[in-house]
């Protein structure tokens, strides 16, 4: 049996995926602000949100994890992100 072969006239088209390094699911982000009274949420106001929530939840993490490391310790707690808060 022959192959078929595709046209190389017609390229398939590639849907480009948005940037995905993102650690916060854009769902329940979306979900949490209309259960706050946001009635309609555009995309770009719950990417910007995700945003500011990764930067803030690197910022204690880094400095939980210094209070950790000055302590000579390997284990991050809760309540070593509730001193640097």
């Amino acid at each position: 049996m022959a192959k078929k072969t595709t046209s190389a006239a017609a390229p398939v088209a590639k849907k480009v995926k948005a940037e995905r390094n993102a650690y916060i699911a854009k769902a329940p982000i979306r979900r949490l602000m209309k259960t706050e009274g946001a009635g309609l949420v555009a995309e770009d106001a719950v990417v910007l949100l995700i945003k500011k929530l990764e930067e803030a939840a690197i910022e204690l993490t880094k400095k939980a994890v210094k209070a950790v490391k000055d302590d000579k310790r390997k284990r991050l707690t809760s309540a070593d992100i509730m001193v640097v808060e």
